[in-house]
């Protein structure tokens, strides 16, 4: 199993509706993969600790309809 990495995205989120949707579909892959999400709503970010690739993740964020970008792994 690898190690957990810290992905950062740049998520376009104009409310609590927005990050909640977040939160659900990456909710759903807590104890498959992730293992910590944390969403600034005002930054505009989200970090995911996660053994998933960056591009998974995306791909999971995107199913919300919102526009996102991979910044960083850590």
């Amino acid at each position: 199993m690898s190690e957990p990495k810290t992905h950062e995205y740049t998520v376009k989120m104009t409310c609590e509706g927005c990050s909640g949707a977040i939160q659900r579909v990456l909710g759903k892959l807590e104890g498959k993969g992730v293992d910590k999400i944390e969403i600034d709503l005002k930054g505009q970010k989200v970090k995911v600790v996660s053994t998933l690739s960056a591009e998974e993740i995306l791909e999971v964020i995107k199913k919300t309809g919102k526009e996102a970008a991979h910044v960083s792994t850590t």
